[in-house]
This record gives C-alpha cells, sequence and structure tokens, in this order.
C-alpha cells in the first residue's frame, strides 16, 4: 500500500509542513509524538495520511495533547498495518453519508456540479475536527464522498482553506 504521510502545523510564524514517515510508528502514541516533533511549539498539528488514492485519515493534535481523528473509510484499518496503528481506537461513526446527500449542495454553497456522495463509503471518528477551521463536518464528508475525488484532493483543498494550501503544494512538489 503506497502511503504519503504530511504534517502541517501552525506555530507562531505561520504555517509549516513537512513529510512524515508511519511505516515504523508501533502505535498511535507513537504517531503523535512523530507529529508533535514536527513543530514542538504549535499550537495546532493536522496530519493527512493518504493511502493508495483510497483512503484518508486526519489526526489533529491541539496545543501537543489533544488528538482527534477522521477517516474517510472505516475500511482503512483492515486494509493496511499504518490504517490500523491511525484508526484502531476510533469506534465512532462520523455523520452518515446519507445524510448528506440532500445537504451537500447548501453545505459547500455551490451549484451542485458535483458529482453524487459515494454510498459505499464509511466515514469515521469526529468529522468536526476542522470545523472552527472552516471546513464544517457537512464539508469534510461530502469532500470524502464525492465520486472522483482522490485523497490528494481533498487535502489540497482542506489546506487551501485554512491557510496552508502553499505550505502543503510545496511539500508535495520537493
Amino acid at each position: 500500500m503506497s502511503i504519503f504521510a504530511a504534517a502541517a502545523a501552525r506555530g507562531k510564524n505561520g504555517w509549516t509542513a513537512s513529510e512524515l514517515e508511519l511505516s515504523g510508528l508501533a502505535d498511535i502514541d507513537e504517531v503523535v509524538d512523530a507529529l508533535r516533533d514536527t513543530e514542538p511549539d504549535a499550537d495546532l498539528a493536522l496530519l493527512f495520511v493518504e493511502s493508495d488514492d483510497e483512503y484518508l485519515a486526519v489526526l489533529r493534535l491541539d496545543e501537543g495533547e489533544d488528538l482527534r481523528v477522521f477517516a474517510s473509510d472505516s475500511a482503512f484499518a483492515g486494509e493496511s498495518r499504518v490504517g490500523s496503528v491511525l484508526l484502531g481506537e476510533v469506534e465512532t461513526p462520523a455523520l452518515e453519508l446519507d445524510d448528506l446527500a440532500d445537504g451537500a449542495e447548501a453545505a459547500d454553497g455551490d451549484d451542485g456540479d458535483d458529482k453524487p456522495v459515494d454510498p459505499d463509503a464509511d466515514p469515521i471518528g469526529d468529522a468536526e475536527l476542522l470545523a472552527d477551521l472552516g471546513v464544517s463536518s457537512q464539508r469534510l464528508l461530502a469532500l470524502c464522498g464525492m465520486e472522483g475525488m482522490l485523497p490528494s484532493d481533498v487535502t489540497a483543498e482542506i489546506c487551501q482553506k485554512i491557510g496552508c494550501g502553499d505550505e502543503m503544494e510545496e511539500l508535495r512538489e520537493a
């Protein structure tokens, strides 16, 4: 399985982005330590983990302590060791995608040209983890469930919205 993991941390000097290697990490505590180490003084650190153009996991660490996790599909935990490390303790289903089908257009304010959400996706975790940064749970779920959207596309759109899009784009191009 191909994994891309990028941390975006917001400190007193703005956003920084760096790639993380997750393959050698044994548990979620080691992942949190690695995320924390990317920018030790950050008030907010996000980890975007993209797997095989199918799955996206987002981890949020506030003040180096409070961990919140969201994944586009619970199947990621069963498909890879990294997925099971990231999602092993997440049991809470996110909002139902069925509930979004009618409200997706209103949630993101576009004209409805988007393809419908994927009914087979089973998002889990805290879909509200980016709400205070301008990405509502409805928008996050709609992006993750939108047919044709790759995890990298979702990450790029989220990063643009929250203000670290340039840093993430530079990281991908490096």
